[in-house]
Order: structure tokens, then sequence, then C-alpha cells
């Protein structure tokens, strides 16, 4: 996302703009969406990662970003003790003057630039409604292709988009039309998908239970991983920040083993 006429912007200004977007203060999550570690006041680069970890702030330090975005923040309830790993993190971010900001449900429902609708963008979803049921926030979406297609098919769209290697359980229609995607670890959410009787359920991270469960009631389901389906999000807000203000992003890649 390099831009040769890239500006910068005050901290409180993007802030403000994210938490307005993002709905931040209006979402109710575990995580403690916002800006959790305030850096320096003037943003030059924007990182945009999807966990808050030491790597990422290295890779943002060696990247000279001034904030990073991230999907998985530090702060989740609270901060019980500032010792070990929560203390280098904390340290390396003072030392470097980088503001953290983390955007977790606010940044996985978001109808544009979420992870589920960029997912659901991948694969041409028409006619979506919200659907997935997480803690008693309505995080995913569904709707219809536009065209069916087979399980391969659909598996090698988020495939060439995301990269990875997906993991499916090809035991529902050979011929797909309705979908239901929610990204991350949906633990839950298979059922719902079974009960809605949808041909295809699109999400993160490989769940044990759901082998029997898929099976037996009779659905297709893709595993994208975890991280690859929800590094989209941070991307889709880090084009929005570029367009809007004309301020650098860059995406900091580190995936996991999920």
């Amino acid at each position: 996302m390099k831009n040769k006429n890239a500006k910068s912007i005050e901290r409180g200004k993007l802030v403000k703009f994210l938490d307005t977007e993002l709905k931040i203060n209006k979402i109710q999550d575990l995580s403690r969406n916002g800006l959790q570690v305030q850096g320096t006041e003037r943003i030059v680069r924007v990182g945009l990662a999807v966990d808050a970890c030491e790597e990422a702030y290295a890779a943002a330090a060696h990247e000279n970003c001034q904030m990073i975005i991230v999907h998985h923040g530090m702060i989740w309830g609270g901060l019980p003790y500032i010792t070990k790993t929560i203390y280098r993190q904390i340290k390396f971010l003072f030392d470097h003057a980088i503001n953290l900001y983390a955007a977790h449900l606010p940044l996985d429902l978001h109808p544009k630039y979420g992870n589920n609708a960029q997912l659901a963008d991948i694969l041409d979803i028409r006619s979506r409604k919200p659907f997935g049921d997480y803690k008693g926030t309505i995080v995913g979406c569904e709707g219809v292709l536009p065209a069916a297609a087979d399980i391969a098919a659909l598996s090698g769209r988020l495939e060439k988009a995301l990269g990875g290697n997906n993991v499916l359980l090809p035991f529902g229609k050979k011929k797909i039309r309705r979908v239901g995607i929610l990204s991350g670890r949906a633990t839950d959410i298979l059922a719902e998908a079974v009960g809605k009787g949808l041909d295809c359920f699109v999400t993160g991270e490989p769940i044990h239970e759901h082998y029997h469960l898929a099976r037996e009631g009779g659905i297709n389901v893709i595993y994208c991983g975890h991280y690859y389906s929800e590094k989209v999000g941070v991307q889709a807000i880090g084009k929005l920040i570029e367009k809007k203000f004309g301020v650098e992003c860059v995406f900091l890649d580190i995936p996991t083993i999920m």
C-alpha cells in the first residue's frame, strides 16, 4: 500500500474516525476495543495485523509505523498483572511510541469492512442477511451464490484470495447455493447453519466436534484458517484509511498455524 504522496494524521482524529465507523462503543465485547495503548500523537504510517504480539510490534517498528491496528488486541476484560509477556509488549510499544488500536467483534460484524462481509465479497454472496449468534451478538452473514458451485470451486476462490490451505468437510450437497459465513473460531455456529438448512458453512479454525455434526447434518464446511479468515478486515480498514486520509498503511503478515 505504499503511497509517495502519503500524508499524516493526528492520533485523536484517526481514533475518533475508527471508533465511529466501527461503532466501537456500541458493541459489547470481551475485548477492550479502541485505543488500547497510547503512543505518539502524529501518525504517518499505520501497520495492520491480525494479532497483538511482539512479532507484530517489531514489524511495525521496522516499517516505521506510529500506529498498529489489530483484530485480536492485548487487553481482554482487563490486565490483572503487567508482568512477563504483557510487560515486554507494553514496554516495547512505549519505547517506540507506537499506538495500539484493537477492533474485535466490531471488525467481525461490520457490514462493509468486516471480516465476514469481506469473505462474502470474495464469494460474491447475494441477498445477505445477518447470521451467527456469538454470545448474543449476530456477527456473521448468510446469503446466496449467484450460481451453484461445488465445494472445491468455492474453496479455490477463498484460497486464491486469502492464501493458506483450506480444510474441507464435503458432507453436503454437490451443488451449493446457500452459504453461511463466520470467521475465526465459530464453535457453536455450525449447529445454527445445519438448523437453517444451509448448503455450506465457511469459517476459520477447524474444530474436532464439527466433523460428526457436519456429517450427520449433511452440510459442507470450509475452514480457511483462523488467521486467514480474519486478515481481510484489517486490510479493508487500511484501504479505507488510505482513501479517506491519504495515510499510508502496510499489512504485517504474521500467519499462525490455525
